[in-house]
C-alpha cells in the first residue's frame, strides 16, 4: 500500500499552507456598489482586490497543521494509511476551505445601464463567473453632466441580485496533492447574493463620490463528495484491514447575513473604493467518511480596495 507522507512531509505541510491561503477561488462578496445604479447608456468598469478572512476556516487550518505534523511523525515507520483523527481533521479543513477559503482575491467587472434605474453586470473573479443586476428605488437618476439634482447630499437606494458559479477544489501544491489523492475530494458550488444598498452623494450625482452602507443576504448551494484512495480502517486484534468506503455526492446549502460600508472617492471619471464587508454564517452539518459528521459556523471579514472608471454615454 502507498506510504502516507512522513516527517519530511509534515514540514512541507507547514510551508505549503502559505500557498493554500492564496491558491483557490471563491465568489466575490465584497460590496463596492453605491445606491445609485449605472445611468442608462453608461458603462462602469473596474477591479477590486480583497482578502477573505473567515474565522472558522482559520481555526480549522491551524488545528489541522498541528495535529497532522504530530501524527505524521508518529507514522514515520508505517507502510499503511490508516483512518485516524488526522484524517477527520483533514476532511474538516478541506470542507471549511471550500465553504469559505482564507485567501486574497481579485476581480474585474463591467456594468451597463440597461434602462433608467436598472443596470446589469458581469464580474470575473479568476475562477468564478458572476452575473448580477440592480434596481434603484430611491434618488435621482441624472449624471454629473446632466444632474437630476444640482445639490450634493442626495440619498440613493437600490437592491440587487447576484449569481455566481464555480468549481471548488483544493489547490495542487506539495502535501495537498497527497491529501487530494488520499481523500478524493471534489465539490461545486453556486451562490446567490442580495444586497440592499443606501448611499449619500458627495457632490451632485456622485461627481466626487459617495458614502455607502447596507445589509446583504446570501445563500450558497454546495455539492461535494469523497472518494478515498488507499485509505484503510486499521486492523485490530489480528483482523484484516478494510478499505474506507467512499462518500457519495452530498448536497448542502446555507445562508449568510452581512453588513458593509464603502467610500467612493474621486472625480467624475475615476474613483478609488475602499470597503469592508462582514458576514455571519452557520454552514450546517456535513457528512464525513466512516459516518462521521462536522458542524461549522463563524464570521467572515472582507476588506477590499477597488478602482472604478466611468464611461459616460454619448447620448445628449
Amino acid at each position: 500500500m502507498r506510504r502516507f507522507p512522513t516527517l519530511r512531509s509534515a514540514l512541507t505541510l507547514v510551508a505549503g499552507t502559505s500557498l493554500l491561503l492564496v491558491a483557490s477561488c471563491t465568489a466575490p462578496r465584497a460590496i463596492v456598489s453605491t445606491g445609485k445604479v449605472t445611468p442608462k447608456g453608461e458603462f462602469r468598469v473596474g477591479g477590486n482586490v480583497s482578502f477573505n478572512a473567515p474565522t472558522q476556516t482559520i481555526g480549522k487550518l491551524g488545528s489541522t497543521i498541528k495535529s497532522a505534523a504530530k501524527d505524521l511523525a508518529n507514522q514515520a515507520s508505517k507502510d499503511s494509511v490508516y483512518y485516524s483523527a488526522t484524517v477527520d481533521n483533514l476532511q474538516v479543513a478541506a470542507l471549511a476551505y471550500i465553504l469559505d477559503p482564507v485567501r486574497p482575491s481579485s476581480d474585474l467587472y463591467l456594468r451597463y445601464g440597461l434602462a433608467e434605474r436598472f443596470d446589469v453586470g458581469y464580474k470575473y473573479a479568476f475562477g468564478s463567473h458572476v452575473f448580477d443586476a440592480m434596481y434603484q428605488f430611491m434618488g435621482p437618476t441624472g449624471t454629473p453632466e446632466n444632474p437630476g439634482s444640482r445639490q450634493g447630499g442626495a440619498t440613493y437606494g437600490s437592491i440587487g441580485l447576484q449569481y455566481a458559479t464555480q468549481r471548488a477544489k483544493l489547490p495542487s501544491i506539495p502535501f495537498l496533492d497527497d491529501v487530494n489523492s488520499l481523500l478524493g475530494f471534489k465539490a461545486t458550488r453556486h451562490d446567490l447574493l442580495v444586497p440592499l444598498v443606501f448611499s449619500t452623494s458627495l457632490g451632485p450625482e456622485e461627481e466626487i463620490g459617495a458614502i455607502s452602507y447596507g445589509v446583504v443576504y446570501a445563500h450558497s448551494f454546495v455539492r461535494y463528495g469523497l472518494t478515498p484512495g488507499n485509505l484503510y480502517n486499521g486492523p485490530g486484534s489480528g483482523a484484516v484491514a478494510s478499505k474506507v468506503p467512499e462518500l457519495p455526492t452530498a448536497r448542502r446549502n446555507f445562508s449568510s447575513f452581512g453588513a458593509f460600508f464603502n467610500a467612493k472617492l474621486g472625480y467624475r471619471y475615476a474613483y478609488f473604493i475602499p470597503a469592508l464587508s462582514v458576514y455571519y454564517q452557520n454552514y450546517g452539518e456535513y457528512q464525513l467518511l466512516n459516518n462521521k459528521t462536522a458542524s461549522l459556523k463563524g464570521f467572515t471579514f472582507i476588506p477590499s480596495l477597488g478602482l472604478q472608471f466611468r464611461i459616460p454615454s454619448t447620448r445628449r
